[in-house]
């Protein structure tokens, strides 16, 4: 029986468009164990707290936490800054919230990709009103071309360039968050022009 593990998936794409793969499944597994080791040498005798933001936070969190030794528990709060398009609103409002209180907790905030900063800006400024113990982010991609708010991630997988990505969690309008990698997505002209009016 082949070993289909080894194969990077690929999904059907839509006319017009095509993903080019950034960073290949193993890499990013192997990155985050090494996130995960940084996260325990940091806090070694602390419970963790990892709150995911979804959609597109869940693929890293459940990877990151079967990556921590000891104890880890689990939220999630989601967050609505994109649409259809390839380019944030710039406006960040809360969709869900947590579950349980975070009050005296080591919070590590687990988030896909930081952009812009303005979710994360948010999301900061919210959970320091509710006093954890520690409050700290891990983010697997980091785009800091894209920075518009003065915030920072205190983990971070991978520095990528200013390109649109899909795959592992991430989507183009819902599309491509099951693929193990990470991709750039481009789009034909005609799409391209149509994103950028939306």
């Amino acid at each position: 029986m082949p070993n289909r593990g080894r194969k990077q998936r690929k999904n059907k794409k839509a006319p017009g468009e095509n993903v080019k793969i950034l960073i290949s499944g193993p890499r990013i597994q192997r990155r985050i164990q090494a996130l995960a080791r940084q996260i325990r040498r940091d806090f070694p005798d602390e419970p963790l707290h990892l709150v995911s933001v979804l959609k597109g936070g869940v693929f890293f969190l459940t990877d990151l936490a079967r990556s921590i030794s000891g104890e880890v528990s689990f939220d999630f709060i989601a967050v609505s800054s994109y649409g259809h398009d390839t380019h944030s609103s710039g406006q960040v409002r809360l969709t869900r919230d947590l579950d349980s209180s975070i009050e005296g907790k080591t919070v590590i905030v687990v988030e896909d990709i930081l952009d812009t900063g303005m979710t994360l800006q948010y999301l900061l400024k919210l959970f320091q009103q509710r006093k954890p113990k520690h409050l700290r982010v891990a983010v697997l991609l980091d785009k800091p071309d894209r920075r518009v708010a003065p915030v920072r991630a205190d983990y971070v997988g991978f520095s990528i360039p200013n390109e649109f990505v899909v795959g592992y969690g991430l989507d183009y309008s819902e599309r491509y968050r099951n693929l193990p990698y990470v991709g750039v997505l481009s789009l034909d002209s005609k799409l391209a022009k149509k994103a950028a009016e939306k």
